[in-house]
Order: structure tokens, then sequence, then C-alpha cells
């Protein structure tokens, strides 16, 4: 049942939360949103939107209601009017930050299982996480599967063109996604700087090339067999796609010597997103000699999220940890 709604603001004036003024640290871009029910996973953070005005190409549902989009009490998002971030900030930040996409299949956003605890697993490390709420390419946008890559490019850039009002390194900025989040993330980290929206202002003249990726049981090939992912495909590029139109939509496909180090993470049981989108991600990224590491267990399933406590997927956070601080991405 559809209990909660995030709303829109009128104005622009600049948000600051309690802990961000407590901590005397700049006024990041933004709205205050009017708090949703507790009910609601992230109704107290502090919002962002991505655009000026309407997004690219235009389209999409209609925020005739006044709200950004709509939220179940799970924290499921889905009728995204208005693309945004919600931010959640650390009590000691260290200077990075990560953009995180939650999974849903491109049809959804689950936010309640994925984007806010890694958000939060985050913080709790100092960096600084934004939760992306994207644009569902199924939800009539005029710019289709490339909607949610443009307000990828978007977030990236408007985080560091405002790295010092939110207190981060612009060279720390990093990218983490789940499932169909990962896909995306995938996207966003071979194809940075890939003209895909004509610019709306300054920000659009800085890169959006990411320190560093983590793709969590990521999609990462559109390419048969191994699209079980029937959801993913369809919705990016239809039931009867050209073997082009599979490779533009495939991760793999696309990595460069540009490509920033990689953090995979794969349970050899997953019936979706087979381990086989991992392992090509893998062998792409060293045939261009990026750094990876790569981690595959042998049980987890698909959307195991931060894993249940005690079982072995759960220690991939602390593996991700281990491995930005040891490439000075982490800096305690």
């Amino acid at each position: 049942m559809r209990l909660d709604r995030r709303t829109l603001l009128a104005g622009a004036a600049m948000v600051v939360s309690g802990r961000a003024a407590a901590q005397g640290g700049g006024q990041p871009p933004g709205e205050r949103g009017v708090p949703l029910p507790q009910t609601a996973p992230g109704a107290e953070l502090d919002v962002v939107d991505l655009w000026p005005g309407e997004p690219p190409g235009g389209g999409g549902p209609r925020a005739t209601d006044g709200y950004r989009f709509d939220e179940t009490s799970r924290g499921v998002i889905s009728g995204v009017a208005t693309p945004c971030l919600l931010v959640i900030r650390p009590e000691k930040p260290n200077g990075a930050a990560m953009l995180v996409a939650a999974g849903g299949g491109y049809r959804k956003i689950d936010i309640g299982h994925e984007g806010i605890p890694a958000g939060t697993m985050l913080a709790k490390a100092g960096i600084t996480a934004f939760i992306l709420v994207y644009r569902l390419p199924g939800e009539g946008w005029a710019e289709g599967p490339d909607a949610p890559r443009q307000d990828a490019q978007r977030a990236m850039r408007l985080i560091r063109s405002d790295a010092s009002a939110f207190g981060i390194d612009p060279t720390r900025i990093g990218l983490m996604g789940f499932s169909a989040g990962g896909h995306l993330m995938g996207e966003a980290a071979v194809s940075p700087d890939t003209p895909l929206y004509d610019a709306v202002d300054a920000r659009d003249a800085i890169s959006a090339a990411a320190a560093l990726a983590a793709l969590i049981y990521p999609v990462i090939t559109l390419m048969a067999p191994y699209d079980r992912t029937i959801m993913t495909r369809r919705v990016l590029i239809g039931d009867s796609p050209t073997d082009a139109e599979r490779r533009a939509y495939s991760v793999d496909a696309q990595v460069t010597d540009r490509t920033p180090p990689t953090f995979l993470v794969q349970a050899s049981d997953d019936p979706i997103a087979v381990v086989d989108h991992p392992l090509m991600m893998y062998r792409a990224l060293r045939a261009k000699r990026i750094p990876a590491e790569m981690h595959l267990f042998e049980r987890g399933g698909h959307g195991f999220g931060l894993g249940v406590p005690g079982t072995p997927v759960a220690v991939w956070p602390t593996l991700f940890l281990a491995w930005i601080r040891g490439r000075g991405f982490l800096k305690v």
C-alpha cells in the first residue's frame, strides 16, 4: 500500500540540517522538504534537485500534486517526477563522497533495502552519501533509456561543483550501485562525459568522472544468453533489440583505459544477474589494465543488500572499506 510521498517545495533556499549546522560546515544547495512520517525511509534527509527546470527532453510523471516521487512505507520509489539527491551526512566527515543508486529493474528504486542502508554504512565511515532518485525510463520520459544516465551525470557534476559547500574533496567522489542501479553506476563509470544532454548551466562543463566504482550484484551485459534480467533489458532496449543495441547498453563493452578502479560483489547462486555479469566486467577491466577487486560468494542470491548479519555476504562492506582505504580514497 502506498503511504508516503516526498514533497516538492517552492523557492530556492539553501538547506542545512541541524547536524551540519552543528559541524560548522557549508550550506549545500537544495531545498528542505516537509518531513514525511518516519515510516518512510529517508524522510528526514535533505533533498537536492538535479535540474533547475524540466529534465532534458521532458515527459514523465507530472508533479501536479506537488510531490517529487511516490514512496511506499518500505522505501520503494516510483512515479519519479523530479529526479533528485537524498543526502546522508556523516557525523565525522573525511572528505570522501559516494553517489549511490539502488536497484529495481529500472521500474522502481528500492532505497529502503539498498540505498539508505548503504548510505548509512558509508556515513558511519565518514563518507558523505548521495542517494540518487533517478528517472525511470518506462514512466514516459522522452529520453527513454538515457534519462537515468543523464541524471547520473548531472548528479556527479552537481556534487563536484558544490564540493566545498558539502565539505568534500572533488577528487574523492565515487559510485556505488546495486542490481539495475549497478548497471546505471557502471554506465556512469565507463562513460562519464559522453554527451547525453545539452548543458543547462555552467555545472555541465564539469567532469562527471568518478574516482572509483563499487558494483554490487550488478547488471553488466544485455547480451544473450546472459540477459536473464528481462525487466532491465526490456525497459532499456525492448523485446527485440539488435546486437548493436544490446552492446550500446552493456557496461563491459564500454570499458576504456579511463574507467576508474572498480570493486565487484556477487553471489554465485544469483538467478537474475547471473555470475557471468561481474566476471565479464572483471575481464574487461583486466584487458584495459584497470585496477579491480572482485568477491564471489557461494550463496546469497540476488538483492542481498548489505547482507544478512552472520552470513558470508555480509562481510562485503568491510572488504569494500578496506579496499578504498588501501587506495587512499578513505583517509582516516
